[in-house]
């Protein structure tokens, strides 16, 4: 990127200091493009089982195959695309308050031969009719929403009766604060390591493509607007009007690994990191996922990564 497009990412991240909705519109239309490599976001097997598994720790099997669902915060569909290939829900209606992501995921739906309408959207003022849903979705969304109790209030006033919302990979308070001094820590030993003159040449990234990482990490700062705590989290949304609240916390050890894995991607020559690596990053992370779910029954639930809530209109 030249100096003039620093200078405009750097206007842009001053505008959006004060607004989190324009913030969220700006970085999430940057990233659009990238998001699906950025996050080795995939629409097979793996990311399905992921998907998939991720729904029932929180939400069970009961009631699949859901007929119509609605995703808040679609990003590029992994969510709720993957579902819909697991057999979780048949009809999908995607929703993102960027432009960009709406279009990236209807261009993930088509590829894969899905019929999905698809609607640029606030969560905090659902663009849809009481009671047109059985199941509405999102992951990794809620923590973007300014007013999260508003945005629990709009997915029941959108559910039918008996409906469900299952919203999954929120990050927790500790868990958070844990990833970001890994990934801190990782981003400050690679960026370092791999200038040095003998492996410069081989692993390092380019300066100009580091300084953008920053920027985009600026801009990121500025869209994560909460962490939560589990059982806060359920009291929300029963204060917005669920019944039959229930919460997860997954990913301990698995976050401890994950997060210096992907900084470590992004601060080193891609070229150097080939299938080899992506098959013991996966691995490890599902060992380690495995692990997890043994602890906890000793680790508290505030000590995990993400948490996952569901809950239901009543009837």
């Amino acid at each position: 990127m030249g100096a003039g497009g620093s200078d405009s990412l750097a206007l842009q991240v001053e505008a959006a200091w004060g607004d989190p909705k324009l913030a969220n519109v700006l970085y999430h239309d940057r990233e659009a493009a990238g998001y699906d490599d950025k996050w080795s976001i995939s629409y097979d097997e793996r990311c399905i089982a992921y998907a998939r598994d991720r729904f029932a720790a929180v939400a069970g099997t009961e009631g699949w195959p859901y007929r119509r669902a609605l995703e808040l915060g679609c990003g590029t569909g992994f969510f709720i695309l993957n579902l819909k290939q697991a057999g979780v829900l048949d009809h999908g209606h995607l929703t993102d308050i960027s432009p960009g992501m709406v279009a990236e995921a209807q261009r993930n739906a088509m590829s894969l031969g899905f019929d999905v309408e698809g609607r640029v959207a606030d969560a905090e003022s659902i663009p849809y009719d009481d009671e047109l849903f059985d199941l509405v979705v999102g992951h990794a969304v809620l923590h973007h929403i300014p007013d999260v109790e508003l945005a629990f209030k709009e997915m029941l006033r959108v559910l039918k009766p008996g409906g469900r919302c299952v919203i999954a990979g929120e990050p927790t308070q500790w868990g958070d604060l844990i990833a970001r001094r890994l990934s801190r820590a990782t981003w400050w030993v690679a960026t370092r390591a791999t200038h040095l003159p003998a492996l410069r040449d081989r692993w390092a990234r380019p300066r100009q493509e580091l300084d953008e990482s920053s920027r985009v990490a600026a801009l990121e700062a500025v869209v994560d607007l909460h962490t939560f705590d589990p059982a806060a989290l359920a009291a929300t949304a029963r204060r917005a009007g669920a019944a039959g609240v229930h919460t997860i916390t997954e990913e301990l050890t698995a976050a401890w690994l994950g997060w210096p894995v992907r900084t470590f991607e992004a601060a080193v020559n891609p070229d150097r990191l080939g299938w080899g690596w992506a098959n013991f990053a996966y691995r490890s992370w599902l060992r380690l996922s495995a692990v997890d779910r043994a602890l906890s029954r000793w680790v508290p639930p505030w000590l995990y990564y993400n948490v996952s809530v569901t809950g239901r209109k009543a009837e």
